[in-house]
């Protein structure tokens, strides 16, 4: 037997030995999908007299692509000797500096990034005399990226789009942009693969140069691919018809972004001799959730017929929690890591939050924050460090503090009113000059020589806004008047203009922003906006504490893809969150949704929770959603309710046991401060110092040391300590998480 199909199960080995001919590999959440890619390669090596030059692998990522090189590198034992392991868009630009010249650019052409797009998209518009605002630069970034996904020309679409005079004008845009590009020799990532298509339609001896060379062709991920990236793959595959591609349609979820899951749905039907095997045996994880998994994905019909399995049997049941808010929810959740760390010996790196949009991690981030657990974000920014959140703080600051210079500068020309780099250079000059705040300088902008009208005009304008909001300052509260700045900054209206799942994603933002303001009104005496600054810098200054390896993960469900851990919290299960609202409009964007919440369950390798809350604050509005269908769609023998110690949060009365019960008969001892006691579960406690806490009281933390508590607020699960620590500040701390002792 080749050493190549030792180790290998049954389904894996005839997938590897499936040599010629076009080959479905349906490969299901960890069946190992890559362990089949490479040593099919190797079979191929050694069993057909095919030289590694003749075989070429397309990938969706460079990381993906490392992996794969690495273990076939292993596994032939030498040099790949000019075989092609790479990227879709890498492989089109070795083929198009070879060749590009017959399309009329040189072969040092360069690559635009997205910014190099967004700069000559704004040329484009100043040229054809339009308002930025009406036609914002990633709407048509995202208008022309859309074009070339399908392989429209802008030929094409101006004629597809004649009768509606934005649309024409977009695809007069694209016109103007693709001739553009054509004059500076330059091709952005969409081009790179349109160019090579329209190299091999164009000149028919290239295409079949590159179809005689590479006589195996293996996709991976193939059904998140595009119309253009399928078009590649079967005009590369015509001649030799040994095309293998392996995916799982169950885990197609980027059809906002173009992936059309028709491609790998209807492959025996572009290809009426291909061979299907399905890899179907889990290496991941328990039984329980597999058939948890399979349950679900059942109910969509849009799919090829498979079903999970493992050998291993049993495991622990899925556990559901419903929580009364988010705030419970996300308590709870901390309490499960704690358990976990403490008692079960697991370490945080083994632990993932998983939701279905970036807004949510908010809450469980000043919950893991203010109980000083690591966490990092994947594939986003922390929520107090990302731009649209760190722009509307600076405006309140400057509301606050008009000598703020920082925040000014942040800010003048946020959203964009005009206000260029040369402008503000002169402005702090005058400041420098006068030893004057930058805002001061900009009020008396009119007596700066050097600025014309214009630019004076749109300074002025800004500091008029400004001067406006600072008067509403005392009579507005603050929800009201961050309400205000929003309403005369025009952030979002500006966003929504630009319509991108980006500017989407920072508007979610944004108005949870907008909880973080109402939750401080609800819980803080003091409600002034230098109360609630002074609050949300104490939050970010503790999220900049040490960068710790071993960390949570919190990601979108999207982002978790190709991942694995041990315990996963699946979070926010309710409808109109996930399934998402505008993801209801259409049965194929639901069944996506669908396969989403497929991808966050075979995530998890041992334990998986999933929770809902019955009210939910997001985007400053609470809702009351039930529970996600996908919940439903669970079997009841799998799954578990853990509401045995639900806890009592906010004005909404819980369903579970009381407090007390829920620390076991621990008594609570109310001072004239109105704190209360706190249950012990800190390292090394001493047993015989109370476990409840005191203004005053001398506290030792793992990172930040000896402490002394300084104020006190709250109760019960939720008292927040400010201590004041002798090497770090005062940190702001959630005394029940927080991994704290006391020091007599």
């Amino acid at each position: 037997m080749s050493r190549f199909l030792e180790g290998l199960n049954d389904r894996q080995k005839e997938a590897v030995r499936t040599i010629n001919g076009p080959l479905l590999v349906l490969a299901g959440a960890g069946s190992g999908k890559t362990r089949v890619l490479t040593h099919r390669i190797a079979y191929i090596i050694e069993n057909q007299n095919i030289r590694p030059a003749e075989i070429m692998a397309l990938t969706f990522t460079n990381k993906a692509a490392k992996e794969m090189k690495e273990r076939l590198i292993d596994l032939i034992d030498g040099p790949l000797d000019g075989m092609w392991v790479s990227t879709f868009h890498s492989i089109c630009v070795k083929i198009l500096r070879r060749e590009v010249e017959k399309l009329g650019y040189t072969s040092s052409f360069v690559i635009y990034d997205g910014q190099d797009q967004k700069t000559l998209i704004k040329q484009c518009i100043k040229e054809k005399n339009l308002d930025e605002k009406s036609y914002e630069p990633n709407v048509i970034r995202g208008f022309i990226s859309n074009q070339k996904d399908k392989l429209i020309t802008p030929k094409e679409a101006f004629d597809l789009n004649f009768k509606d005079y934005r649309e024409r004008t977009k695809s007069e845009l694209y016109m103007l942009y693709q001739k553009k590009l054509k004059d500076n020799n330059a091709m952005d990532f969409d081009d790179l693969i349109v160019n090579t298509i329209k190299l091999f339609k164009d000149y028919p001896l290239v295409l079949e140069y590159y179809q005689e060379r590479f006589k195996y062709i293996l996709v991976d991920e193939y059904q998140d691919t595009n119309k253009a990236q399928y078009l590649l793959v079967n005009l590369l595959a015509y001649k030799h018809h040994n095309l293998c591609v392996v995916g799982d349609d169950d885990q197609s979820i980027y059809g906002w972004r173009g992936a059309d899951i028709r491609n790998i749905l209807d492959f025996e039907k572009d290809y009426i001799d291909a061979k299907v095997v399905k890899l179907e045996q889990n290496y991941r994880s328990t039984k329980n959730i597999l058939d948890a998994a399979n349950k679900v994905i059942a109910n969509n019909t849009g799919r090829k017929e498979k079903a999970l399995w493992t050998a291993e049997e049993g495991g622990e049941l899925i556990k559901l929690y419903n929580a009364s808010n988010e705030h419970d929810e996300a308590i709870f959740i901390v309490k499960k890591i704690q358990d976990a760390i403490e008692e079960h010996y697991k370490e945080y790196s083994d632990i993932a939050i998983l939701y279905r949009t970036n807004a949510q991690s908010r809450v469980f981030e000043d919950y893991l924050i203010k109980s000083t657990i690591p966490y990092k974000i994947v594939g986003g920014l922390k929520f107090y460090d990302r731009k649209e959140v760190k722009d509307i703080i600076a405006y309140m600051r400057i509301l606050q503090n008009p000598n703020d210079n920082i925040s000014v500068k942040r800010i003048i020309n946020v959203p964009k009113r005009g206000i260029g780099k040369t402008t503000i250079d002169k402005l702090e000059q005058k400041s420098l000059s006068e030893d004057i705040s930058l805002f001061k300088a900009a009020m008396g902008n009119e007596n700066i020589d050097s600025l014309n009208n214009g630019a004076k005009k749109k300074v002025q304008g800004f500091v008029e806004k400004i001067r406006v909001l600072m008067s509403m300052k005392e009579s507005l509260s603050l929800s009201e008047l961050f309400e205000k700045l929003l309403e005369s900054t025009q952030y979002i209206e500006i966003l929504k203009d630009e319509n991108t799942i980006e500017a989407l994603s920072r508007i979610d933002n944004i108005e949870e922003f907008k909880s973080v303001i109402v939750e401080f009104e609800k819980t803080n005496e003091d409600k002034s906006i230098e109360a609630f600054l002074a609050d949300v810098s104490l939050m970010s200054d503790l999220d900049k504490a040490e960068d710790v390896e071993n960390s949570i993960t919190l990601m979108t469900l999207h982002s978790a893809k190709g991942l694995e851990f041990p315990m996963v919290f699946m979070v926010g299960m309710e409808e109109s969150i996930f399934p998402i609202s505008r993801a209801m409009n259409t049965y194929e964007e639901l069944e996506e949704e669908r396969r989403l919440c497929y991808v966050g369950i075979t995530r998890a390798k041992e334990e998986l929770y999933i929770t809902n809350a019955e009210a939910r604050m997001l985007y400053g509005r609470t809702s009351y959603n039930p529970k996600s269908r996908f919940i439903n769609e669970l079997p009841l023998n799998l799954t578990e309710n853990v509401q045995d110690r639900k806890i009592n949060v906010g004005n909404r009365p819980s369903k579970g046991v009381s407090f007390n019960d829920f620390f076991k008969g621990v008594n609570y001892k109310k001072s004239n401060e109105t704190i209360y006691k706190q249950p012990a579960k800190v390292e090394e406690m001493d047993e015989e110092i109370p476990a409840y806490w005191n203004i005053g009281d001398k506290v030792s933390h793992k990172l930040f040391g000896i402490g002394t508590i300084v104020q006190l607020k709250g109760e019960k699960e939720g008292l927040e300590g400010h201590v004041a620590f002798e090497s770090k500040g005062i940190k702001k701390l959630m005394l029940h998480f927080a991994p704290i002792k006391k020091v007599k």
